[in-house]
């Protein structure tokens, strides 16, 4: 009654932008951090735009985001080192500037979608397996603040990917990590993501059912939906509340 093939055991859900509103909080990060790096060192450049969000950012990993965008720009960057003060001009400086300003933004408060627990609910209450994948190294802190945390039988965020040096989005490694620890195969798991780096990493990785989770507003909202389509969804949906009406 969840929407989901009968031989699905697990649920693997991304976070930002599929259980949490948060992917708009990292939006707004990322172009202040993005935007304000362009005016000091690219004065002409346009600015950093939902689309570089979308094409460049969505779904990978922190460092992964910095150099995809920086490279469409033309601009390259020495690595540093994960202490590097987010003055410093490396990857890992401006990635340091942007998690500082996203934790700013994340202390006013995480709020869950509704029908996405709605739809934990129901997943618990059927007792399928529920893990978190998302490339945040603030998985832990998000899901604590949305009240989220008590549903997550596995958690595979940024901090675990680093620690097993896992290929960040589009790869199905985190995935496939997290199936694991839930121990379930991939063609009894399905994927839930609003990224089309986190959509192509569940068709990549054989899951069973792979749902795109379309946020897009306005003129960029069937865009979106092709594009989660083009990538691998078996399904798009805008809210996981629609799964339940579906399969009721």
């Amino acid at each position: 009654m969840i929407g989901l093939p009968d031989a699905v055991t697990a649920c693997l859900f991304d976070l930002d932008g599929v259980l949490t509103s948060t992917a708009a909080v990292h939006m707004r990060a990322w172009k202040q951090t993005f935007d304000e790096f362009l005016a000091e060192h690219e004065p002409a450049a346009d600015p950093f735009t939902e689309g570089d969000y979308t094409t460049y950012v969505d779904g990978r990993p922190r460092l992964d985001g910095v150099r995809a965008f920086l490279a469409s720009r033309g601009i390259e960057l020495a690595e540093g080192s994960p202490d590097d003060d987010v003055d410093a001009d490396t990857v890992h400086g401006v990635g340091n500037r942007k998690n500082r300003l996203l934790l700013r933004l994340i202390s006013d408060g995480v709020t869950p979608y509704p029908g996405s627990v709605r739809y934990l609910d129901a997943a618990r209450g059927l007792g399928l397996a529920i893990g978190v994948v998302t490339s945040s190294a603030n998985g832990a802190t998000v899901l604590d603040a949305a009240g989220l945390s008590d549903y997550v039988q596995a958690r595979v965020d940024g901090v675990v990917i680093k620690e097993k040096g896992l290929r960040g989005k589009p790869a199905p490694d985190s995935f496939l990590a997290c199936a694991a620890e839930l121990d379930v195969r991939p063609s009894a798991a399905a994927v839930f993501e609003d990224a089309q780096a986190g959509v192509r990493a569940g068709r990549d990785g054989g899951f069973g059912y792979v749902v795109g989770v379309n946020r897009a507003e306005g003129d960029g909202h069937a865009d979106q939906e092709k594009a989660l389509r083009d990538q691998g969804a078996d399904i798009v949906v805008n809210d996981l509340a629609d799964l339940l009406e579906e399969g009721a």
